[in-house]
């Protein structure tokens, strides 16, 4: 079986596989959501979470590998009376657009081995405008024990460490790992081990500090100091 088919056939049943409520993580982070932004969302599947984005008034783009899975998602979008935008991409090799989006959203997207990961994380950086937020949720290698859901190859699951990694030089904003209880649909239940984490891009501009009496950039030229008599 290829592995189109084998996402074909998952997708194929008439329910949600997943559940049609958000990711619990996402959902959290609802209030770093701003109407009118544009987002990606990632492996979005059937499209609850593409769905739960568009719902709180962003410009979404769903992508996903299955076109059974995006026909659901365009489905799901109907009956909660928005539109999402869906696009069939293999994200080994998608062409990922340069500074377009304002957020990504990865949820469980952990079908990827460490070359394709790689790859995704580049993807990821690439396309987020300056200032723009990763949103991201997977499980953790103390997932093979539990046996709730998710890849059962240890290489595709994550670590504090290579998150770290994988963005460093952007502002970590929420980084955490822990076990929980997970219901969303029929592959994610039962307790879980999972990590999340919120990044935002670097918008590029220098660090401002201010002194009394003094200006100054933290890289680039010195700012003059006003006159002692306040004159401007």
């Amino acid at each position: 079986m290829s592995e189109l088919d084998r996402w074909e056939e998952r997708y194929a049943a008439p329910e949600y596989v997943f559940g049609t409520e958000p990711n619990a993580f996402l959902k959290k982070q609802a209030a770093r959501l701003v109407r009118g932004q544009r987002a990606l969302s990632l492996a979005d599947g059937e499209g609850r979470n593409g769905v739960f984005l568009a719902m709180r008034g962003l410009d979404v783009l769903s992508v996903d590998f299955s076109p059974k899975a995006l026909a659901k998602a365009e489905a799901l979008a109907r009956s909660k009376g928005v539109v999402i935008r869906t696009e069939r991409a293999d994200l080994s090799n998608w062409r990922w657009p340069e500074n377009t989006f304002d957020v990504v959203v990865g949820i469980f997207m952990q079908f990827a081995g460490a070359a394709i990961r790689d790859r995704i994380f580049t993807g990821i950086k690439r396309t987020l405008k300056p200032g723009g937020l990763v949103l991201i949720e997977g499980y953790r290698p103390e997932q093979l024990a539990y046996k709730t859901g998710g890849p059962q190859q240890v290489e595709n699951l994550y670590t504090r460490p290579m998150l770290e990694k994988a963005f460093a030089g952007w502002e970590i904003i929420e980084l955490k790992s822990y076990d929980e209880l997970l219901n969303e649909g029929t592959r994610h239940k039962g307790m879980s081990a999972v990590i999340d984490l919120v990044a935002k891009k670097s918008t590029g501009a220098p660090q401002q500090r201010t002194v009394p009496g003094l200006s100054f950039r933290v890289r680039g030229r010195r700012a003059p100091a006003p006159p002692a008599d306040g004159t401007k």
